[in-house]
């Protein structure tokens, strides 16, 4: 995927049609297709799955939002997913945007967002200190589960297909990851 604009600003963002996610990294705008079924099935009960049992006053307390826009500099992210411990966000805010880094993000990929997802994205989050990631691919059926540590992504687990996972950072319960494809 090739940025739509080089050097560009927030309006050049908002001036990006609501069919498509616009994101900013490095002062590039690039702007991605609203996702195909598979991906948002992935994602929907991905959080339906987490948002029960950890939201408000399950394990650990989160707060976890479906593609809040993230503002760190001049980067603008959408994760699918991104959730805090209620510890550092108490509640979400009012504003349209977030500053405060997740603790936990989640990318589901496709095929036109993949390499921006594992490349720029990635790197961006390491840089603000997400301390975890999960990559969830709907057609390959897999979950990919990071943790950073000194900097650098490392891969704890990788796993696919019908199993039952606990994946850190809620690892607490199991999922069953056969819910999350079609």
């Amino acid at each position: 995927m090739k940025p739509l604009k080089k050097n560009a600003t927030y309006d050049d963002l908002c001036d990006v049609p609501d069919h498509f996610v616009a994101e900013m990294f490095d002062g590039e705008l690039y702007a991605s297709p609203r996702p195909a079924v598979p991906h948002a099935h992935a994602a929907s009960v991905l959080g339906a799955k987490l948002g029960g049992p950890f939201h408000r006053t399950g394990p650990g307390g989160w707060v976890i939002l479906d593609e809040p826009e993230l503002h760190f500099g001049n980067d603008v992210l959408v994760p699918d997913l991104a959730g805090w411990r209620r510890a550092r966000m108490p509640k979400a805010p009012a504003e349209a945007y977030i500053t405060l880094a997740p603790d936990w993000i989640c990318e589901v990929l496709s095929t036109s967002t993949e390499a921006l997802d594992r490349g720029k994205k990635l790197r961006i989050y390491a840089r603000e200190g997400v301390a975890h990631a999960w990559l969830v691919d709907p057609l390959a059926r897999t979950l990919e589960v990071m943790s950073l540590e000194a900097g650098r992504w490392m891969q704890r687990g990788r796993y696919d297909s019908e199993v039952r996972v606990r994946a850190a950072p809620f690892d607490a319960i199991e999922l069953e990851l056969g819910a999350l494809w079609i």
